[in-house]
C-alpha cells in the first residue's frame, strides 16, 4: 500500500515536472483540461468555449504541446519521466506488451485514484517506446509497447485480429488465436492485444467477436447455451439453472422454471429425456421417441430391435421399455424376421 501510494507521488512530481516544460500557461491549461490531470476531461468544444479559440485551435495547441514535451522527455531532460516509464515498461510487459490504459493503470495505481490514472496515459503517449489510442466507438483507450510511430499501430493490428475471427467464424481460445495470427511471440501479446478492441469479447478463455452470443451472451438464451456448450453433455433444466446463477452473468437470478420456458422456445436444444437438454448441433434433433426411430429407419432400413435401442439411447435419454414401447406402434412399424425381432416401416 505504502509502495503505490508512493508510485502515485512520483507519478503527479513528473506530470508537473514534464508541464512545467511548456512556456505558455494556455498550453498547459490544454494539456490538463484534455486529460483530465485535475479529475474529470474536457472537450475541444468545452476548452475552446473557455477560451475563447475554435475547436480546432485548440486541438492544433494540445497536438504542438505534446510534441514538444515529448521531444524534451525522450532526450532525457527529465530524469523523473524515465523512471516512470520503466515501470509502466514493466507492467506492460506482464500484461502482455499491450492493453486497456485502465487495466495499466489499475495496476499500478490501483482503481480509486482517477487523477493518477489520467496522470499515467499522459505519460504513456509522451512515450517513444510505446503507442497509444484514444477511445473510440471501435477501441478502449489502449497502449502497446513498440518504437513504431504510425498514430494507428494499435488499429491496425487489432483490425487484422478481428479479420481473422471473421475468417474463422468461431470462438478460439489463445493458443487458437496465437495460431492464426503473426507478428506476436506468445499467446499472451495477441490476446492483449484483442482485449484492445471493443469489438472482441472473451469468455472462460475463448476469443470471438462481441457480437457473437458464444462469447458475450445477450439473453438467457445465449447464457443457457454457453453453459451447456461448457458442460459437453445433456443437462437437465434445473441444473441449467444453477450453473447460470453461480455464474458472473448480468441478471443471473432466473428461476428453474424460466430456464425450461427458454428451452422449449430455442431451436438449439433439444428435450432428450424428463427434463433433459442436449445441443442440437451434437447431433439431436427434436421429436418423440417414435420420431427417432422413423428416423433410423429412414436412413438405415431395417434394423434389429437391440440396434434400434442401442441408437436411440444414444439421443435419448429413457429406457429401454420406453422404446420397446414405442416400437409396438403398429401404424408406423412391423415386424419381420425368423425371431420376429427385425423391424421396418410400415
Amino acid at each position: 500500500m505504502a509502495e503505490r501510494a508512493d508510485t502515485i507521488a512520483e507519478i503527479n512530481e513528473t506530470v508537473q515536472s514534464v508541464l512545467c516544460l511548456l512556456d505558455r500557461e494556455r498550453d498547459r491549461e490544454v494539456v490538463i483540461s484534455r486529460f483530465g490531470l485535475n479529475g474529470s476531461r474536457k472537450t475541444l468544444e468545452e476548452i475552446g468555449q473557455e477560451l475563447g479559440i475554435t475547436r480546432e485551435r485548440v486541438r492544433q495547441i494540445e497536438k504542438a504541446a505534446l510534441l514538444r514535451i515529448r521531444i524534451n522527455v525522450n532526450d532525457g531532460q527529465e530524469p523523473n519521466f524515465a523512471a516512470i516509464e520503466r515501470k509502466i515498461i514493466a507492467s506492460l510487459h506482464e500484461m502482455g506488451r499491450a492493453g486497456r490504459i485502465s487495466d495499466l493503470t489499475a495496476k499500478i495505481v490501483g482503481d480509486n485514484d482517477k487523477v493518477a490514472h489520467n496522470s499515467l496515459e499522459l505519460l504513456c503517449s509522451l512515450s517513444d517506446k510505446m503507442q497509444t489510442c484514444s477511445e473510440s466507438d471501435h477501441l478502449h483507450a489502449g497502449v502497446a509497447l513498440t518504437t513504431e510511430r504510425d498514430s494507428k499501430y494499435i488499429k491496425k493490428h487489432v483490425t487484422t485480429i478481428i479479420d481473422v475471427l471473421k475468417k474463422h467464424g468461431k470462438a478460439v481460445d489463445a493458443d487458437g488465436l496465437f495460431s492464426m495470427v503473426d507478428g506476436y511471440e506468445h499467446p499472451s501479446e495477441v490476446v492483449a492485444m484483442a482485449m484492445i478492441s471493443k469489438d472482441i469479447a472473451e469468455y472462460h478463455g475463448h476469443y470471438g467477436l462481441s457480437k457473437w452470443p458464444s462469447v458475450n451472451p445477450r439473453n438467457i438464451r445465449d447464457k443457457i447455451y454457453l453453459i451447456m456448450k461448457e458442460n459437453g453433455q445433456p443437462m437437465h433444466y434445473s441444473d441449467i439453472a444453477s450453473a447460470i446463477k453461480s455464474q458472473d452473468f448480468v441478471r443471473n437470478n432466473v428461476s428453474d422454471q424460466a430456464i425450461h420456458n427458454e428451452l422449449i422456445k430455442d431451436d438449439r436444444f433439444v428435450l432428450i429425456g424428463r427434463g433433459i437438454y442436449a445441443l442440437a448441433e451434437n447431433g439431436y434433433s427434436k421429436g418423440n421417441i417414435s420420431d427417432v426411430i422413423t428416423a433410423l429407419l429412414k436412413k438405415n432400413g431395417p434394423m434389429y430391435r437391440d440396434d434400434i435401442i442401442r441408437d436411440v439411447l444414444k439421443v435419448r435419454e429413457v429406457r429401454e421399455a420406453t422404446v420397446l414401447m414405442n416400437l409396438q406402434n403398429k401404424d408406423r412399424f412391423v415386424r419381420s424376421g425368423s425371431d420376429n425381432q427385425i423391424y421396418a416401416l410400415k
